[in-house]
């Protein structure tokens, strides 16, 4: 008789594949199938000597094909094709039985499929996986949430899959219904902001000190050493490097100004809008890849406006201290934001998510991987509140040495006329919350004089409004 299978992947494109092998190489027996069966064949015929597989044709071949409870994970297209699947598989499973949904779902999706499914007596995690499709095989950082008890059952092989830091999984159970790929999102929301804001010192480097790709690779491989130690800072140096195999010339110089997105930053900047959570420089990194893919219009532009100054100043220790200061104040800033939007949904949702536990599971495995993370959870572990890195310690004062490096470096992009969206947003953001008495008095008393909206006052309790085309007289409405 074959033996039963631990775990089955259905979905075997590169991320499910690599989930699938990453398994087998712990030593579990992995059940695969995909829609396309020769994806099955080729997964088979190049890596089944890598582990146990047990390759399937059909969904109902792989539900037969597994231990009980039985517990799947599904590596296929966020949306509908996930609801497809799920409703082909429920007649096949039994009560107790678990789906995992590895994909890139939406959080609103997830919490209304766990319902679904815990309807129908299964059970339903939700789960990110970051690190692409390197990460996948080697080690992500795995994000799961939904049914507990789901989790305590697949932990055993989840956890010996993900990335390891120090002997601690880079896995951990987030929290209820779509706590897990709510998670996921914000990961992918602070990505987007850490990359727009390396590239736009990556701008200022080429644009106003006319270096070239190989010495900024230097810089960036210097700078690797030091607080900004991350995985994106060290591939954008392995990036710069590469050289073009058809021209000879650095591969980025004829890489195309278009910066792609599958959706998960819009959906970041989407949910902190419904939870009224400022994620200003996520939501520029999105909004700049939007304009980056305005090619034409930016040909247009270009020819109407005229060109930006050339290159004219000379790079120094001091000019290279102030961009590396820039960017660390503003990465501290990007991620203040979206631990603060994980927080307010925490709350919003009853969550009760830990989020010094989430800077230890993004320390490996991850694309936003970075020595920073470590200060992040050393911040939360001293009972930093959510929502509030820039105010502990660690942070204040980073922020506070560089904040004159900062505002030069923004001043500089704009003298120059190059677009720094993500490093201006995150200044803005610092100067507006520090800020203990706004302009926003001035927007209240416009709401009230046309809509009739009321304010409170400075000086005592209440809310207030002005009979602006009558008499002016002011009264209080909740007398």
């Amino acid at each position: 008789m074959t033996a039963l299978s631990d775990i089955g992947v259905i979905g075997l494109a590169t991320m499910g594949a690599n989930l699938a092998r990453n398994a087998a190489r712990k030593g579990f027996r992995v059940a695969v199938q995909n829609r396309n069966p020769e994806r099955t064949d080729t997964l088979i015929r190049s890596y089944g000597h890598e582990g146990q597989f047990v390759p399937v044709r059909t969904l109902t071949d792989l539900v037969g094909a597994l231990k009980r409870p039985r517990t799947v994970i599904m590596m296929v297209k966020a949306g509908q094709p996930v609801d497809d699947l799920i409703d082909e598989l429920l007649p096949l499973l039994e009560p107790g039985d678990i789906l995992i949904d590895g994909g890139n779902s939406l959080f609103s999706d997830t919490r209304r499929r766990a319902a679904a499914v815990s309807a129908r007596g299964m059970r339903y995690l939700g789960m990110g996986v970051s690190g692409g499709e390197e990460g996948a095989l080697l080690g992500p950082s795995m994000m799961p949430g939904g049914d507990r008890d789901a989790y305590e059952h697949v932990a055993p092989i989840i956890t010996r899959m993900a990335a390891d830091v120090g002997g601690t999984p880079c896995c951990r159970y987030i929290g209820p219904d779509g706590a897990g790929h709510f998670v996921k999102m914000v990961h992918n929301g602070i990505e987007y902001a850490d990359m727009q804001l390396i590239a736009e010192i990556y701008d200022l480097l080429r644009g106003v000190y006319g270096l070239d790709a190989g010495r900024i690779a230097d810089i960036f491989e210097t700078w690797k050493q030091g607080d900004l130690d991350s995985y994106l800072i060290e591939i954008t140096a392995a990036v710069l490097r590469k050289q073009d195999d058809l021209t000879g010339k650095a591969l980025v110089d004829v890489i195309l100004d278009e910066a792609e997105q599958k959706g998960t930053g819009r959906w970041t900047s989407h949910s902190a809008l419904d939870l009224g959570v400022p994620v200003t420089a996520i939501t520029e990194a999105v909004f700049a890849r939007a304009l980056s893919g305005q090619r034409q219009q930016r040909i247009a532009a270009a020819a109407l406006f005229g060109a930006r100054p050339a290159p004219s100043a000379t790079i120094d220790d001091t000019s290279l201290a102030a961009l590396r200061d820039a960017l660390y104040a503003s990465k501290i800033v990007a991620y203040s934001q979206g631990f603060e939007q994980i927080a307010a949904a925490s709350e919003e949702f009853g969550w009760s998510l830990d989020l010094g536990g989430l800077a230890t599971i993004w320390r490996g495995g991850c694309i936003i991987r970075a020595r920073f993370l470590d200060r992040i959870a050393e911040a939360y572990a001293n009972g930093g509140e959510p929502g509030n890195l820039l105010m502990q310690s660690i942070f204040r004062d980073a922020v506070k040495r560089a904040e004159g490096a900062w505002r030069d470096v923004v001043v500089l992009a704009i003298r120059n006329g190059i677009a720094v969206p993500a490093l201006a947003a995150s200044l803005a953001y610092f100067d507006g919350l520090r800020r203990e008495a706004g302009p926003a008095n001035l927007i209240q008393g416009q709401r009230d004089y046309f809509g009739a909206h009321t304010y409170r006052r400075t000086d005592r309790p209440g809310s207030y409004h002005v009979h602006w085309s009558e008499d002016g007289r002011q009264d209080r409405l909740d007398a």
